[in-house]
C-alpha cells in the first residue's frame, strides 16, 4: 500500500467511518519521515537541475562556437562544401537529428525567440526520411566505388580537396539504417567501423560497444557466419556478463556451430563441399556489377584499333552558314554506335542562366506507376529535374536553335530541355531513352513519335564520379562542363538501338548538373531519312 495514495483517495470518501480514516491517515503519517527524507532528495535534485542548467549553457555556448566556424567555412564556397557527400550528409543529419536535441535543450522559458524562430524554421528541414536517403547514398558511394568504410569515414575520398570525417556516433547511424532495411551486409560494415573507432579510444555519449557488438552478431549471422557471430557474443559478454539477449544468443550459437560442423564433416567424408558466398545479396537490376565497373573506368571494350580510328575535327555541318567561319570541335567518343562530343558548345553565362532558371522548379523525378497510373517517385532515378520552355528566355532558344543547327535535326517536335542536377550520391540507373515495343503508347500523347536521339549536355565539371556509362556496348562518357554529346536512339529504319543503353552513374565528389534534349520523329522525315537496314 502507498499511504499518500490512500490518504489522498480517503479524502474523497465522504460517507467513511472515523476509525477508517483514522486508520489510514495513520498509514500516512507514518511515512511522514519518509516523505520529508523524499523532499529533501527533491531539493537536492532541484540543485542537480539548476546545475544541468548552468552546463546546458556552457553546452550551448560550445555547440554555437563550433557551427559558427563551421558555417562560416562552409558558406564561403556552398557548392565545393555541398559537393563533398560526408559534408552533405553530415548537414543533413544535424539538421534532421542535432538540432531536435538542441531545441529540447533550449527548450526553456527563456527561449521563446528561438523556439519560435526554429518551429518557424523547422517546417524546411529534412526529415527521417532524407537522412535515410543520404545514409543510402553513401553506401551506394561505398558500393559503387568499392570505397572502404574507413575510406568515407576519414573522408579522404579520391577526388575531394577537402575533408569531413564521421565520428562513431554517424558510423553507428549508418549502420542502423542499413539494419532498418535488413541490409545486414552493409550493417556489419558500419558496425565493424564504429566498433573500430571505439577501440581506438574515440568516445560517444550515445552508443557503447556492447550495442554495436549486439548488432554486429545479429548481422554476420544472418549472413550464414556463425563462427564470427558467437565471437562479437562473446565479446560483448565480457563488457556484459548480464545481457540477456546476448547470453541466449551464445547458446544458440554454439548449438547451431555444433551441427554446422558435424555436417561439414559428413559432406567432407562423402566428398562434398559447403560453398559459403557472402557479400552484397542480388538485386533488381541485373546488370548492376557492370553498370558499378564502368562507373569506376574498368571494364571498358575500346580496342587500341578501334580507338585509332576515332578522330577530333572541326565540324560545320556541311557549311551551315552559323559555322561556316566558326566551326565547332566535334570528338568522336564511341563508334558503333555512334557516340560524338561538341566542345565549348554554350558558354558560362548560358549556363549559369540555364541553372537560375531552373532551379525554384527542381522537383524530385518521378515516374507513372504502371498499375494505379500514379506519380510516383523513381527509386532508380536519384536527382532533382526541370524543364524550361523555349518561350521562357531567350537563352534557351538559343540553345534549343543551336542544336538544330549543329545536329541538322527539327527541335521544334522535340520535348522542352530539362534540367537536371545530382548532388550527393546522385545517380540515374540503366534506362532506354526511346520508347520500346513493349511500351507502344510511349509518347502517343506528345504525337511527335519516338525518340530519335539524345543531347546531352553537361553544366558542370565533376571531381569524382558522375560518367554516363553505356551498359551494353561498355562505354563510358565522363563529365566536362561545356561540352556535349549527341547520339541516335533509333536505326534509320526507326526501330530502337538496344546498344544506348545508359546510366548516369553515382557522383562521387561534387554537384553535377545536365541539360536532356529529346528529339523525337516527326519533323525528321528529310532530315534524316528512313532506311531498311539497322546500322549506325
Amino acid at each position: 500500500m502507498v499511504c499518500l495514495h490512500v490518504f489522498c483517495t480517503s479524502v474523497g470518501v465522504l460517507n467513511e467511518s472515523k476509525s477508517e480514516l483514522n486508520q489510514r491517515f495513520c498509514c500516512f503519517s507514518g511515512q511522514m519521515t519518509d516523505l520529508l527524507f523524499m523532499e529533501k532528495d527533491l531539493v537536492s535534485s532541484l540543485k542537480d537541475y539548476i546545475r544541468a542548467e548552468e552546463h546546458k549553457l556552457e553546452q550551448i555556448k560550445k555547440w554555437a562556437d563550433r557551427l559558427d566556424v563551421l558555417s562560416s567555412a562552409a558558406t564561403q564556397d556552398p557548392e565545393g562544401f555541398l559537393g563533398h557527400p560526408v559534408n552533405a550528409f553530415k548537414l543533413i543529419k544535424r539538421l534532421n537529428t542535432e538540432w531536435r536535441e538542441l531545441e529540447s535543450l533550449v527548450l526553456t522559458d527563456m527561449s521563446d525567440a528561438f523556439i519560435s524562430n526554429l518551429t518557424i524554421q523547422r517546417q524546411n528541414f529534412p526529415n527521417d526520411d532524407d537522412q535515410t536517403g543520404a545514409a543510402k547514398a553513401l553506401m551506394r558511394l561505398q558500393d559503387t566505388y568499392q570505397l572502404d568504410t574507413n575510406i568515407i569515414s576519414t573522408g579522404e575520398l579520391p577526388g575531394s580537396s577537402s575533408v569531413a570525417s564521421l565520428t562513431v556516433d554517424d558510423c553507428y547511424d549508418l549502420g542502423k539504417v542499413a539494419y532498418s532495411e535488413a541490409d545486414y551486409y552493409h550493417t556489419e560494415l558500419w558496425m565493424v567501423q564504429a566498433l573500430k573507432q571505439l577501440d581506438q579510444g574515440e568516445t560517444s555519449g550515445l552508443v557503447d560497444a556492447v550495442t554495436v557488438l549486439d548488432y554486429l552478431s545479429y548481422s554476420v549471422y544472418q549472413q550464414g557466419e556463425l563462427e564470427r557471430a558467437l565471437g562479437f557474443t562473446k565479446r560483448l559478454l565480457e563488457l556484459d556478463p548480464t545481457h540477456q539477449r546476448a547470453n541466449g544468443n551464445l547458446k544458440y550459437f554454439e548449438y547451431q556451430l555444433s551441427k554446422q560442423k558435424k555436417a561439414e564433416a559428413t559432406e567432407e567424408a562423402e566428398g562434398r563441399h559447403r560453398t559459403v558466398s557472402r557479400g552484397r545479396p542480388d538485386d533488381y537490376l541485373p546488370e548492376r556489377r557492370k553498370y558499378e565497373q564502368l562507373c569506376r573506368g574498368e571494364g571498358i571494350r575500346m580496342t587500341p584499333r578501334r580507338q585509332s580510328r576515332l578522330f577530333c575535327r572541326y565540324y560545320d555541318n556541311n557549311r551551315h552558314p552559323r559555322y561556316v567561319i566558326g566551326p565547332v570541335r566535334q570528338e568522336d567518343e564511341w563508334d558503333h554506335p555512334r557516340i560524338v562530343r561538341y566542345h565549348n558548345i554554350v558558354s558560362d553565362k548560358e549556363m549559369e542562366k540555364v541553372k537560375e532558371l531552373a532551379k525554384p522548379r527542381l522537383r524530385r523525378a518521378t515516374i507513372s506507376n504502371p498499375v494505379t497510373g500514379v506519380l510516383e517517385t523513381a527509386h532508380y532515378r536519384i536527382s532533382k529535374s526541370a524543364w524550361l520552355g523555349a518561350f521562357e528566355h531567350p537563352v534557351v532558344d538559343k540553345i534549343n536553335q543551336r542544336i538544330e543547327d549543329i545536329t541538322g535535326l527539327d527541335v521544334t517536335t522535340a520535348e522542352d530541355l530539362q534540367v537536371a542536377n545530382y548532388g550527393v550520391g546522385g545517380q540515374y540507373e540503366p534506362h532506354f531513352d526511346f520508347g520500346r515495343k513493349d511500351e507502344p503508347d510511349a509518347f502517343e500523347e506528345l504525337g511527335t513519335g519516338n525518340r530519335i536521339a539524345t543531347w546531352l549536355l553537361y553544366m558542370s565539371d565533376v571531381p569524382a564520379g558522375g560518367a554516363t556509362v553505356f551498359t551494353d556496348i561498355r562505354a563510358a562518357v565522363w563529365p566536362k562542363k561545356g561540352t556535349a554529346v549527341f547520339w541516335y536512339n533509333l536505326y534509320p529504319s526507326g526501330e530502337g538501338d538496344y546498344r544506348t543503353r545508359h546510366a548516369a552513374c553515382p557522383v562521387l565528389v561534387g554537384n553535377k548538373w545536365v541539360s536532356n534534349k529529346w528529339i523525337h520523329e516527326r519533323g525528321q522525315e528529310f532530315r534524316r531519312r528512313c532506311g531498311l537496314q539497322e546500322t549506325d
